[in-house]
């Protein structure tokens, strides 16, 4: 649903972002989709029914659909997860983590010494690689996978971790670039808040997730052996609730990119009861780096 004044879609128009009600009306342009997982298909406790259904709707229509998601663990486990959610196998082709990539990065790395910053539910990341682990004083590097609890500690408590870690000048491999996300009605911190951090105070970090390239490239090839050929560009769309990872990380990638609005940036968005304020909603996208191609409230078919 939208709600808008007769000026907006001229100011739509005016930035190149198409409106709509859901994928239906961009299918026909596109043979793979890249889509978000968090926010877009749930919100870490409910899955969207409609969400899987449109994507199961494009997949019967020919098109092909990879998750990519910031997710600090490999894709097989994000897999479980969505089948405990209940979202249908049908509605895409392959997984495409930031874990996954990161996993490729520490198997580079070898048997050198890890701090492992996150907790402990995320140890999976690790499973099968030959790293060992130690304190923040005897690691030769960090893998971040988060906060401790991020339920009840903020970015503000790893203050004195993170000056340790700036003093030893270790470098720190960001998991999950995603600085919040929801869970439920809650916003809640991730791994790329603590990298915001440690930069602040000069510290090096890399991450392979949104809206880095090469988590784009893995899902490329992911896409290309769904499709059985590779995708054009120009035919690929990515989906996603967040401007600084989902849209720069498509745009910067040379693809479109549907935002869908229901997610992290609902409330600059101006959405309220299910209904989008163009309004609203035009003005702050075009006051961002990076601007989505279209835009629609949840991602529905029609």
């Amino acid at each position: 649903m939208f709600s808008s004044e007769p000026s907006t879609s001229a100011a739509s128009a005016a930035c190149g972002v198409e409106i709509v009600s859901g994928l239906a009306a961009l299918a026909a342009r596109y043979d793979l989709i890249f889509c978000d997982v968090w926010g877009v298909l749930h919100d870490g406790i409910t899955a969207f029914p409609e969400a899987g259904e449109a994507l199961r709707r494009f997949r019967a229509g020919g098109g092909r659909v990879v998750l990519v998601s910031n997710a600090p663990r490999p894709g097989f486990v994000v897999g479980r997860q969505l089948d405990s959610l209940g979202l249908p196998r049908e509605a895409y082709d392959a997984i495409v983590t930031s874990g996954d990539v990161t996993r490729a990065i520490v198997a580079e790395r070898g048997d050198e010494t890890i701090y492992h910053l996150g907790p402990e539910r995320d140890v999976r990341l690790f499973e099968g690689l030959p790293a060992k682990f130690g304190s923040a004083d005897e690691a030769d590097y960090v893998v971040c996978t988060g906060l401790f609890d991020d339920e009840t500690e903020t970015v503000g408590d790893y203050a004195p971790t993170l000056a340790r870690l700036r003093e030893r000048d270790l470098w720190f491999l960001c998991a999950n670039p995603d600085v919040v996300v929801e869970r439920g009605h809650l916003l809640i911190p991730c791994a790329g808040a603590l990298a915001a951090a440690y930069e602040a105070i000069g510290g090096r970090t890399h991450t392979g997730g949104k809206p880095h390239r090469p988590i784009y490239e893995t899902a490329y090839a992911a896409g290309t052996k769904a499709l059985g050929q590779p995708a054009s560009r120009a035919r690929i769309l990515a989906v996603g609730d967040a401007i600084r990872t989902d849209v720069a990380g498509a745009r910067a990638f040379g693809v479109d990119a549907l935002m869908v609005g229901r997610g992290i940036h609902a409330g600059e968005l101006g959405i309220a009861d299910g209904r989008l304020d163009v309004s609203r909603a035009i003005p702050w996208l075009q006051a961002q780096a990076a601007v989505p191609t279209s835009l629609t409230t949840a991602l529905v078919w029609d």
